[in-house]
């Protein structure tokens, strides 16, 4: 899956290990050097640590044979790098609430449009110049607003995907079985590999064009390698050389707002 600028790091060889309970999954809460970090002990071989979107989460992935010991050891040789992820995500710039009234902007495809509503019977969205001509009902609410917005998000979204999916189903020989759109706030794009099911955030269509073009590939690579190994960049790479500044194009980009 696509994390929402997700902050990651890997702990390749895991010292301290007891012997396994047969336990499949074990989730358990440590309060490490102040920072609250969620531990899920699964069968996994190495050890993950994440910061995750959008208020800087830290979990912790480990073997079940791990010991609580280890972990917390392993946490404290990365708590310089954990606190430096958490600031980046707090000080990451993004949009103000909205209420979908003149003077606000939209993003569409990258580009920034300034909104200029208008009163009328029937809700309807033009984009012109530089400008996005909103036309809504005179006692429309923020949430109907909003709603309305989304889902002409969602048409524009949906058009771009099924123009650039089957481009690159036939450019890498892989293919997804279904796919659908969704508001997600800490993922851009997800993969059940086994379904080759693809999910895409309906943020993407805010996003530039190549945003879209990357994601669609990272999912369908998840049809191939669950992981993001080297395998897994390695393929990427292959079709798509300059993804890593795509990638950082995409995240550098403003976030919605969150309450």
């Amino acid at each position: 899956m696509a994390q929402l600028a997700e902050r990651r790091t890997r702990n390749a060889q895991v010292p301290g290990s007891i012997p396994g309970s047969g336990l499949r999954n074990i989730k358990m809460l440590l309060v490490i050097s102040g920072i609250p970090v969620e531990i899920s002990k699964k069968s996994v071989k190495n050890m993950h640590l994440y910061v995750k979107p959008p208020n800087g989460e830290v979990t912790v992935s480990a073997p079940l044979s791990m010991t609580n010991e280890a972990i917390e050891l392993f946490v404290h040789t990365k708590i310089s790098w954990i606190k430096e992820q958490i600031r980046k995500f707090n000080t990451q710039l993004r949009h103000s609430k909205r209420e979908y009234v003149s003077g606000e902007t939209l993003y569409v495809w990258g580009k920034q449009y300034y909104l200029q509503a208008e009163y009328g019977g029937r809700s309807s969205l033009k984009l012109s110049g530089d400008k996005a001509i909103f036309t809504v009902r005179r006692n429309s609410t923020t949430e109907q607003r909003e709603k309305f917005i989304r889902e002409w998000y969602r048409k524009q979204l949906k058009v771009e995907i099924e123009r650039l999916l089957p481009k690159w189903e036939k450019i890498t020989g892989l293919k997804c079985n279904s796919w659908q759109i969704k508001y997600m706030t800490t993922r851009w794009g997800s993969c059940k590999p086994k379904a080759r099911k693809i999910c895409l955030n309906l943020q993407l269509a805010k996003k530039t064009p190549e945003c879209l073009e990357y994601i669609i590939l990272h999912e369908l690579a998840h049809i191939l390698e669950k992981y993001h190994n080297e395998r897994f960049k390695s393929f990427i790479g292959k079709y798509m050389p300059k993804w890593k500044e795509i990638k950082s194009t995409l995240n550098n980009q403003p976030l919605d707002y969150l309450e």
